[in-house]
């Protein structure tokens, strides 16, 4: 948190010191049922509609109600905004509030000696400190001397702000999130109309407890405006030259990957087909696409991932864009229907929302260690292209780009996301329809062979001599009859076969339809000629980028390059890779798509990793390729 100017300001009869400041990370922190994801988001909300540039990290619990007060049951919600173009959701809050002992003790080590610390001291009882291992109260004991700390009342002044509603107190309780709210938004000069309005609808059907949390909210606000405690508030203007000119909107990773699948089902003129099965963190996706009938999306919660794919399977040769989604367990369990789409060559959009593995691992946690398993989690020589997005904003951009290599193609596409991408926000530029690419196919219509006695016919196998896709037929079109199914087609008729010859042709020409693929080269950002190269993919952008940032302000040179296409890779790689004496590849798994480089291209590439379910944190990369640097 940086200072710039400060300035008096006067609210009523009092005077009241406003710091400006070029940026902030606020970290919200407490019980699973204390509301933190709400209360995180309707901060954000506010903070995008005032113009800065943002990124947010939601963190909560695996277990649906982790025991209240208890470590594993803290939920938290971290958010960076500035007035300049920001990349991550920080490394280290200025401000935490905590709402209880466990949300101290669980987020303190991560909070910079000088921060502010709110806490909730109504929480900090002998037992619910005892229960976390404080033997003595942090709040006394000068444990928390290296901290501007405010020990807030929350529960009481809330309870207090409503005694006049017909609430008990547990009811009344259940509204200190908004009091904590009010007094953030009053402490950073956020819009407030906004949570006001949103109040107002959630709540609509409950009024008293509408009235109750809109209350409570600007109790909050008017006792950060009146107590002594808080002598200073915070600026910090919009971010006016860091987008391009535009309309803007807050979006999470999976509502932009929603929306990317819906404008590419419309740039396509077909119906949308989503077959899935609720799974953390992909079930958001379902959630957001049942709501657009009206866009002709279809959804279908199926019993299981293995009917979920099927269903999409089946609406794909029915000629739909066809979507299934899930995470790294449910790619397991939709292998063998991966494989029949290869075989059948039909476009089909796997959607991995990747966590923490293996098995049911970190269903709130993320990671991108499924790579290898969407190159090769398939039996037999079953290739299948791999996208990955590299922000929540571009995954709107992947999603179109997926559907356009699936349906030009005519196969399955694996979109990898990850928890990272998919929970967190950023400001998003709503494109112009005329930005989008045109994504309409032709479907096969009449025969499109002619045999030796001058017999036309309809060979479902014969091939598109660019691209190497074959014709999408329609069910029910007369005349265009086939054979589908997961055994070996013989070239051209899709007749059963099982000569060997043709196998071999068969799986050679799978291969190389994939392989021609058509994807943009890889641009590479290297201002000053360097020797060393940071190769990332997906979600490792945002910190990457903001490591070298900080590499490059103080005076060192090094390049950067980032993989949205994994399978193919970019046709200019090798040459790219080659210019480097060194490539650093960061990963949240073991090295994934540094095996992949390595074996590609006989690279010997530094591989640097972590899969803690935590993203990078910027300073944590800067210090690892400040060492590589120093080892010339």
């Amino acid at each position: 948190m940086s200072v710039e100017t400060t300035a008096p300001a006067v609210t009523g009869a009092r005077h009241k010191e406003v710091r400006r400041l070029d940026r902030v990370i606020i970290r919200f922190a407490g019980d699973s049922g204390d509301g933190m994801q709400l209360t995180g988001d309707r901060f954000t909300s506010e903070t995008a509609s005032f113009g800065n540039d943002l990124s947010t990290l939601p963190n909560f619990p695996a277990e649906i109600r982790a025991p209240a007060g208890t470590l594993p049951g803290v939920s938290s919600f971290q958010l960076h905004f500035a007035d300049h173009d920001i990349l991550t959701p920080g490394d280290a809050p200025n401000v935490l509030v905590a709402m209880n002992p466990a949300a101290l003790k669980a987020n303190l080590a991560d909070v910079p000696r000088g921060a502010e610390v709110i806490v909730n001291t109504d929480e900090f009882t002998k037992r619910a400190m005892q229960k976390v291992g404080y033997d003595g109260s942090p709040l006394e004991d000068g444990s928390l001397d290296a901290y501007h700390v405010h020990p807030v009342p929350l529960t009481t002044l809330t309870v207090e702000a409503l005694k006049d509603f017909d609430l008990s107190r547990k009811e009344a309780e259940r509204s200190k999130n908004m009091f904590a709210l009010g007094l953030l938004s009053w402490m950073y000069h956020r819009p407030t109309e906004g949570t006001e309005k949103f109040l107002r609808a959630k709540f609509a059907k409950k009024p008293e407890i509408m009235r109750a949390n809109l209350a409570a909210f600007r109790a909050g606000w008017n006792f950060g405006e009146t107590t002594e405690d808080f002598a200073v508030s915070y600026e910090v203007a919009p971010a006016a030259q860091a987008f391009p000119a535009g309309t803007y909107r807050n979006i999470s990773g999976n509502l932009a990957l929603s929306h990317g699948l819906i404008a590419a089902s419309r740039q396509a003129e077909l119906p949308l087909y989503l077959g899935s099965y609720p799974i953390t963190p992909a079930s958001d996706i379902l959630h957001e696409l049942s709501k657009h009938k009206n866009f002709g999306v279809r959804t279908f919660q199926a019993e299981d991932e293995i009917a979920g794919i099927g269903a999409a399977l089946g609406a794909a040769f029915g000629g739909s864009l066809a979507v299934t989604t899930t995470s790294g367990p449910g790619v397991a369990l939709k292998s063998e229907a991966i494989g029949l789409a290869v075989s059948m060559e039909l476009p089909l959009l796997i959607v991995d929302i990747q966590r923490g593995g293996p098995s049911t691992g970190l269903p709130t946690k993320t990671e991108q260690a499924d790579l290898l398993q969407a190159m090769y989690g398939r039996n037999g020589e079953a290739p299948v292209p791999v996208v990955a997005p590299k922000t929540a904003a571009d995954c709107f951009d992947a999603a179109l780009e997926a559907a356009r290599i699936a349906l030009k193609y005519r196969t399955p596409v694996f979109l990898l996301s990850d928890g990272y991408l998919a929970n967190g926000s950023e400001p998003w530029r709503i494109p112009e329809l005329a930005e989008l690419p045109d994504l309409r196919v032709q479907f096969a219509q009449g025969p499109n062979h002619t045999l030796e006695d001058g017999s036309e016919v309809f060979w479902p196998y014969k091939r598109d001599p660019q691209t190497l896709a074959r014709p999408w037929a329609i069910p029910g079109t007369p005349g265009l009859e086939h054979r589908i199914g997961g055994i070996e087609k013989q070239d051209g008729t899709g007749n059963i076969s099982y000569d060997p010859a043709n196998h071999d042709f068969m799986v050679r020409t799978r291969q190389a339809k994939i392989d021609g693929i058509d994807v943009p080269d890889l641009e590479v950002d290297d201002p000053h000629g360097a020797g060393t190269l940071v190769l990332g993919w997906g979600s490792t952008y945002g910190p990457i980028t903001a490591a070298v940032r900080r590499l490059r302000s103080a005076g060192k040179r090094i390049a950067q390059a980032h993989l949205r296409h994994l399978n193919p890779f970019p046709k200019n790689l090798g040459e790219v890779l080659s210019r480097y004496d060194r490539v650093v590849i960061p990963e949240m798994n073991l090295g994934q798509l540094a095996t992949l480089i390595r074996a590609k291209y006989l690279v010997d590439a530094h591989s640097y990793n972590q899969v803690n379910g935590m993203p990078f944190k910027a300073e944590q990369l800067a210090d690892v390729l400040e060492e590589v640097l120093h080892a010339d």
